[in-house]
């Protein structure tokens, strides 16, 4: 009897306990986009319960646009979002105090119309090119670099059409394009019909220079909140880099993560897995952080102002100096 007394006691206790454990533990809240491939990594969280394992809680807040994502963020409502770093560097510009840490080193692909004769960027002079994402995507001013190295002026050389990629990819497979350029998972889901790709952004980040990989997009977070909740930050990159290598190491993963990537079929599911796993960034440190110093200068000499803001150079700051892998 005083055994069992002792036992109620001891979860009685527990239960009391287990109210301010919850308390202790930190919470960090992220804006996403409702069918953002960040969202895998997240459902990944969830399913291992890793935010806990790392003592804190993530609270996802669903958006319908990146634009509401960003407002979220600025209107103090999430403690995190994630952007590129050219928007955190033109809000520094500003006096803005956002920082920046690696989510993705992927970008996107320029993918040819079945049967289209085209395999380099000198065939898309006078042909049909759809760009997903606006005269200022990143992979656009990278395509437009590459393509005055080689003394071609895509801008003026090709018949361009800008639109939301599910509806550029409906006309490349409708045959109304010639090719696309559009975001990597978007590329991917072509790639799964066997439509070719031209020119990965990768490859052509290699073609004008640059040695590796380099993540464009990543979590963003307010300096002062990092400073401010450093076990919060600490747990959270934990969390997201462990689910990162499950979903690089597990095909399994990804077969109980297929019906939330959207994919049609298992070789778009495999197209996918693929393509993430290719921008999980392995390395975020000051070489890398020196080529994202060197890509902004080439994206401010061809954006110009309309794309990096006041600031010909990278501001300091906005990559955040306590992740380091």
């Amino acid at each position: 009897m005083r055994c069992l007394r002792r036992t109620v006691a001891t979860m009685l206790l527990l239960i009391a306990a287990a109210p301010a454990f919850a308390r202790a533990q930190p919470t960090v809240s992220i804006a996403v986009l409702k069918f953002g491939t960040v969202n895998w990594v997240l459902d990944v969280i969830r399913h291992h319960h890793l935010d806990e394992a790392n003592g804190i809680r993530i609270e996802a807040l669903p958006l319908a646009t990146t634009q509401a994502t960003l407002v979220a963020l600025q209107a103090g409502r999430v403690d995190c979002a994630v952007s590129d770093w050219l928007w955190v560097s033109r809000q520094r510009a500003t006096g803005a105090h956002w920082t920046f840490f690696p989510f993705s080193t992927d970008l996107g692909a320029l993918i040819g119309a079945r049967g289209t004769a085209i395999h380099s960027l000198a065939d898309l002079r006078h042909r049909r090119l759809g760009v997903a994402g606006g005269p200022l995507d990143k992979s656009w001013v990278l395509l437009q670099a590459l393509a005055r190295e080689q003394h071609i002026d895509l801008a003026r050389e090709a018949e361009l059409s800008f639109g939301a990629p599910p509806l550029l990819n409906q006309e490349l497979l409708a045959g109304r394009l010639d090719a696309v350029l559009t975001f990597w998972n978007f590329a991917a889901r072509l790639e799964s019909r066997g439509l070719p790709v031209v020119l990965p952004m990768s490859g052509a980040l290699h073609q004008l220079g640059f040695k590796a990989p380099i993540a464009l997009v990543g979590y963003v977070v307010s300096s002062r909140w990092a400073r401010a909740h450093p076990r919060a930050l600490a747990g959270f990159v934990r969390a997201t880099r462990e689910a990162d290598a499950i979903l690089a190491t597990s095909n399994a993963e990804w077969r109980w993560l297929g019906r939330r990537t959207g994919a049609r079929s298992p070789a778009e599911l495999r197209a996918l897995r693929e393509g993430f796993r290719a921008g999980i960034p392995a390395h975020w440190g000051p070489a890398q952080q020196r080529e994202a110093k060197a890509l902004y200068a080439l994206f401010a000499r061809v954006g110009g102002r309309k794309l990096v803001g006041a600031s010909p150079t990278l501001q300091p700051g906005t990559f955040l100096a306590t992740v380091r892998y």
